[in-house]
């Protein structure tokens, strides 16, 4: 490998990337516009209609092969869709593109992750996530592989140390030079052993629409094989009759919108959320921020914004005596000079005290997140910067209300203090000795002998936009929780400056056992001096109570909370680690967005919901009255034209118009549940009202062409009474979409009678449709009545006894 100071050279860098040494990415998701034209074109239920239309075409029914053309729009929408929202990420992805800094030709350069090439020398500083196996060669950094062990130990790295791809790092800075890249790293090969395995982690609707499906797929075949031998070789009816029986009873059954609904839906989200900026890592995480009733925020960066300025450097007494102040202002800027830390703390410092780098740094610790604490080791002392709580411990009391009083105006306080060895033992050097130089603190200060010197106070801008959106999150009944690595008073006066309600419930996270984080996360809104752990187990309590939690966050100290969240969000301007470890990302790091994500997932799911609803209906109907024809060997009373009609007017045209309809309505209770039980009253009047006109007709004599014309217009009258049940409240927009649908199917019903099988309405199937049409009122009055105390029942039981709001169904004739 060639010289690690000065890197690759460019000639060299550009021959291994040819030789297929390059740090290829493996893509964790996305499709190819040919397997999405696959996914669309070549599926099961398309594989069923296929057959159907070419029995249809042999039994010479050629007007019940009007199902084809919606089936192809189908699949030409859900392939047009699937690759407009593919081609919107890959745009948005190549903007977001990670980078990091290597070195070639001797300088620093910004590569992409995908151009580094085996031998690669790359910079690392906090935040970077390591994108392939590396060896540290220059420096010392501390390195966090929770995301890859589980365990939220920092681990420290000096030359010669391995560095795995997946872990990122905490603090420091090194040279390291890559060592196995692309598929070979460790994150490719765990991510090749994930791709093969099932994926368990697809949100409820999902799963739940995947049931409904399943179970389709299963029945339809030995139904549709006992209808066609009961109507052929027990009725005696022809091929040519008993084959447009039994596919009208198929097509019924076949919920093969379902699906089509669910990409479409989802795929406009994709296309809508791109364009505000926001990429999705993961698409369930539309539905489940649909879902959440809790928020755990960052204060930097999320609430405020992300900049960081010093606001002032005051000595320890709370004065500013001149000369005093300008010698340890230029030991500050000697300390910032040594510490590798890159994060925006270490910037506003940088801009308030230039490095001057006029004495000379013998050792250093970086800051770590889990102790608040960075040390310098100088050849004339030993210097802490980090918060006042953890540095000077034991004198904390003595300058507490000055702290208090610079925290209570929101603004964030850092100590520097000198630094005299500890109580365990350790050398305490005389503080007026010539040489204080002693070995540099790496842990807990219990005991250590500390005197505080500056304190330094710094300030975030709050986020212009952060009142209302916070506003936003009370009108829709989600918590917000604020969890800080900042004093809790600080951080509750800058979440009463944003709006957030409760602010002034706050509490010293550092003063909390685990057994008490419980309890907390019921009492308290904000949480200061938060560990990366505790951040962790502050939402696995959250999720314990039955919340559903979204974690944001841009740092790499809320990566291990981001990851047990039910969804995680990511500031695009924060670290790698961070974006990377993210289901949602936002593009602009615009905290301002959440609202139109969670907007957007309620759309989805509430709209889904609904039109599920009506597929269900025309579904459950189909089979309990394909079963009542086979038990009571009875011809099928439907066509597949007017199957076709119904569906078209009942479900297709008004659920398309539905689920673009805003719907900021709280998600609750179980998807599968919800649907089936609000698609039982209507499926059950249908069922009911059409197998007691088939009697009817059979013991009376009627038509058998008046019973199937009778059975359509009951089962669109039907269809439209539970249109207006699921649209309640009815407004504008609602009223137009039923009432259009209701014209256009008395149009189709009129102009295209012979293309939907309507070619005769005698006055017998006039009063048959009439009486029985009144008869379906109280039915289906009574039954929505029975089945909305159900859902209640159900729904609180899988609850576990919480009581789910209830949404009172009005019922609309």
């Amino acid at each position: 490998m060639d010289n690690t100071s000065t890197g690759l050279s460019s000639v060299r860098a550009a021959e291994l990337l040819q030789q297929g040494k390059g740090n290829t990415q493996i893509e964790s998701i996305g499709k190819t516009n040919r397997e999405i034209i696959r996914e669309n074109i070549f599926t099961y239920f398309n594989l069923i209609f296929f057959i159907m239309a070419i029995l249809l075409v042999i039994s010479g029914a050629w007007n019940s092969l009007t199902f084809l053309p919606v089936i192809v729009c189908n699949a030409l929408i859900g392939i047009f869709q699937g690759i407009k929202a593919k081609n919107i990420l890959d745009r948005l992805k190549v903007l977001h593109q990670t980078t990091v800094t290597a070195v070639r030709d001797g300088e620093e350069t910004i590569v992409h992750v995908d151009k580094l090439v085996l031998g690669d020398v790359i910079v690392l500083t906090a935040g970077s996530q390591i994108c392939a196996d590396a060896v540290v060669v220059e420096g010392e950094i501390s390195v966090n592989e929770a995301l890859l062990t589980g365990e939220a130990d920092e681990i420290n790295k000096k030359p010669g140390d391995e560095l795995m791809s997946g872990s990122f790092v905490v603090s420091g800075r090194c040279l390291a030079q890559l060592t196995r890249v692309g598929q070979d790293s460790y994150i490719s090969k765990l991510m090749l052993k994930a791709k093969k395995m099932p994926s368990s982690e697809q949100s409820e609707m999902v799963k739940s629409i995947n049931k409904i499906v399943a179970f389709a797929g299963l029945i339809i075949i030995p139904v549709g094989i006992l209808l066609f031998v009961q109507s052929f070789y027990i009725q005696g009816n022809s091929f040519a009759e008993s084959v447009p029986s039994m596919v009208a009873a198929l097509i019924g059954m076949i919920p093969e919108g379902l699906y089509l609904l669910l990409s479409i839906t989802l795929g406009l989200s994709t296309i809508r959320l791109a364009k505000q900026k926001v990429m999705l890592h993961d698409m369930r995480s539309i539905e489940t921020l649909a879902r959440v009733d809790t928020i755990c925020v960052d204060k930097t960066g999320t609430i405020t914004d992300n900049s960081m300025l010093v606001a002032d450097a005051v000595l320890s007494d709370g004065s500013k005596e001149p000369e005093a102040l300008d010698y340890y202002v230029n030991l500050i800027a000697d300390y910032i000079g040594c510490v590798p830390d890159d994060n925006i703390t270490m910037h506003a410092l940088e801009d308030y005290f230039p490095i001057r780098n006029s004495r000379t740094c013998l050792s250093f610790h970086p800051f770590s997140s889990k102790y608040k604490y960075s040390g310098v080791q100088f050849k004339d002392g030993t210097y802490l910067m980090g918060a006042p709580e953890f540095i000077i411990q034991d004198e904390y009391a003595n300058y507490k209300e000055l702290i208090d009083s610079y925290a209570q105006i929101g603004l964030r306080v850092l100590c520097f203090a000198s630094y005299f060895g500890g109580a365990d033992g350790s050398e305490v050097v005389d503080e007026n000795a010539e040489n204080l130089s002693i070995e540099l603190p790496n842990g807990v200060l219990n005991g250590a002998k500390t005197r505080p010197l500056v304190f330094i106070l710094l300030q975030n801008p709050i986020r212009e936009n952060a009142p209302a959106t916070f506003a936003y999150f009370k009108k829709q009944g989600v918590d917000v929780k604020v969890i800080s690595g900042d004093n809790p008073m600080t951080v509750s006066n800058v979440a009463f400056n944003a709006g957030i309600e409760n602010s002034d419930k706050y509490v010293d996270a550092s003063t909390l056992d685990d057994a008490d984080i419980p309890d907390a996360v019921r009492t308290y809104t904000v949480f200061g001096r938060v560990s990366p752990e505790q951040k962790q187990k502050i939402v696995k309590a959250l999720k314990k109570d039955g919340h559903t939690v979204a974690m944001t966050g841009d740092g790499v100290n809320d990566i291990l909370a981001m990851k047990d969240a039910d969804c995680s969000v990511a500031m695009a301007a924060g670290s790698d680690a961070a974006v990377q470890a993210a289901q949602v990302v936002l593009m602009d790091s615009d905290f301002a967005n959440m609202p139109k994500i969670v907007a957007e997932g309620r759309r989805n799911i509430n709209n889904i919901e609904r039109t599920a609803t009506l597929f269900l209906v025309k579904n459950i109907f189909s089979l309990f009255l394909a079963l009542f024809s086979i038990i009571n060997v009875l011809t099928y009373p439907l066509q597949p034209s007017q199957i076709t009609m119904v569906s078209l007017f009942n479900i297709g045209i008004p659920g398309f118009f539905l689920a673009m309809e805003p719907n900021n309505r709280r998600i609750e209770g179980h998807f599968l549940i919800k649907v089936l039980l609000k698609a039982m009253p209507a499926a059950l009047t249908d069922f009911l009202a059409i197998a007691a006109l088939v009697v009817f007709g059979n013991t009376f004599g009627v038509d058998q062409t008046d019973v199937s014309v009778a059975s359509t217009f009951l089962l669109a009258i039907v269809g439209f009474i539970i249109l207006a049940n699921i649209c309640y409240p009815l407004n504008a927009y609602r009223l137009r979409v039923i009432g259009g649908c209701i014209l256009g199917m008395i149009v189709a019903a009129i102009v295209f009678n012979d293309l939907f099988s309507i070619s005769h309405v005698s006055m017998k199937c006039a009063m048959l449709f009439v009486l029985f049409a009144i008869a379906t009122e109280p039915f289906m009055r009574y039954l929505t009545m029975f089945f909305t105390f159900v859902e209640s029942k159900v729904q609180t039981n899988f609850t576990g006894g919480k009581k789910i709001t209830s949404h009172k169904r009005n019922f609309v004739v």
